[in-house]
């Protein structure tokens, strides 16, 4: 391992230094990028998390309060201001607790 990682390969071919323990290959999340803006504006584990549950739309986000969307799992704490953002954009808002 050098100070860029160890290289790794990814079952679709892509070589990428990695110097975390993470399995994910940037290439190929940079290639999934779902066209849906504020998904994109996000890190690829919080995109993830809401996929997993099936948030996709803004309307969807505004039915959840800001601690139910810090409990899922790749969502921090960075994520939640943007997320107020796009909301407010829309003229939407978090539920309340």
């Amino acid at each position: 391992m050098d100070s860029k990682g160890t290289l790794r390969i990814c079952r679709n071919g892509h070589k990428y230094y990695k110097s975390s323990g993470c399995p994910t290959c940037p290439i190929c999340e940079s290639e999934r990028k779902t066209n849906i803006g504020w998904l994109d504006a996000l890190s690829a584990p919080a995109r993830r998390a809401f996929e997993r549950e099936g948030i996709t739309t803004l309307m969807m986000l505004a039915q959840f309060s800001e601690s139910d969307i810090l409990k899922l799992h790749g969502v921090g704490p960075s994520s939640i201001p943007k997320l107020r953002s796009f909301l407010k954009s829309k003229g939407l808002k978090y539920k309340m607790e």
